[in-house]
């Protein structure tokens, strides 16, 4: 069982509490040509009004496949949890199946990497509020060049196609840190803009040209070539900086946006 790590700081440890926050951030708009989505993953009174744009469009899918990055550096370098995940709203189990179809080229089985990473936690209690029956698959990376982000993405479409799974593929990732609301503002353009050209060569360059401090580029870029395998388009549906609920000096970025066919 994999329990919550940041429950009762990031979003409330009490059900009823939550639930009255998901609520004021969510309004069911479920799109069916959504198939992949960047979703922040900061504390809930700074990143959940985007966030809740974004699980505001997701279809029902059997499995959500929630890719974040590795802040901790516990654990293997591309690590899946296939422990039952337990929120605040309840247990949702892990799609073994789905896992078990995976050709672990470059993805292992490890829960080491996930036991205080809070980055694909956070997502969860949106996706248990908006949906119903669906299982998960958690995939953590330490490493998040291009070839890797490539690897990942394969492996998660070679298991698709072995399992016919109807899956969405959330990647869990804040933009840039810890810069004044005004340089933040105009970094994280830099690279949605990138985003939105569908042109992964284009975004790691970005990436490395400004240094950017995107703490889940590697999972976008596995987001990115899901929905390029699917012909989708991507599309800003919602941007904000911590400096909307607290101090402009020194602000964290998050951008909500999704991927339609």
């Amino acid at each position: 069982m994999r329990r919550p790590a940041v429950a009762g700081s990031f979003y409330p440890s009490r059900k009823e509490e939550l639930e009255k926050m998901l609520r004021k951030f969510i309004e069911p708009k479920k799109d069916e040509r959504v198939v992949a989505c960047v979703s922040p993953h900061a504390g809930y009174i700074y990143s959940g009004k985007t966030a809740g744009k974004v699980h505001s469009l997701l279809p029902d899918a059997e499995t959500f496949v929630i890719v974040c990055p590795n802040h901790t550096g516990y654990g293997l370098p591309i690590a899946v949890s296939t422990q039952t995940w337990r929120t605040p709203l309840g247990e949702v189990e892990s799609d073994l199946e789905f896992i078990g179809a995976m050709p672990k080229r470059i993805v292992a089985e490890d829960e080491l990497a996930h036991i205080e990473e809070h980055s694909a936690e956070v997502q969860l209690p949106f996706l248990q509020f908006a949906h119903e029956d669906f299982r998960i698959v958690v995939i953590c990376m330490r490493l998040q060049d291009e070839d890797t982000a490539k690897d990942v993405a394969d492996e998660i479409i070679e298991a698709e196609k072995r399992t016919g799974r109807r899956i969405v593929v959330i990647a869990s990732s804040d933009m840039h840190h810890y810069l004044s609301d005004a340089e933040c503002r105009k970094r994280d353009r830099i690279i949605i803009d990138a985003i939105l050209s569908m042109d992964i060569a284009k975004y790691y360059t970005k990436i490395y040209e400004i240094d950017a401090s995107v703490c889940g580029y590697g999972p976008i870029a596995v987001a990115m070539n899901y929905a390029k395998h699917k012909n989708a388009k991507a599309e800003l549906v919602d941007y904000s900086t911590s400096g909307e609920v607290a101090e402009k000096n020194f602000v964290v970025g998050y951008a909500g946006i999704v991927f339609r066919t």
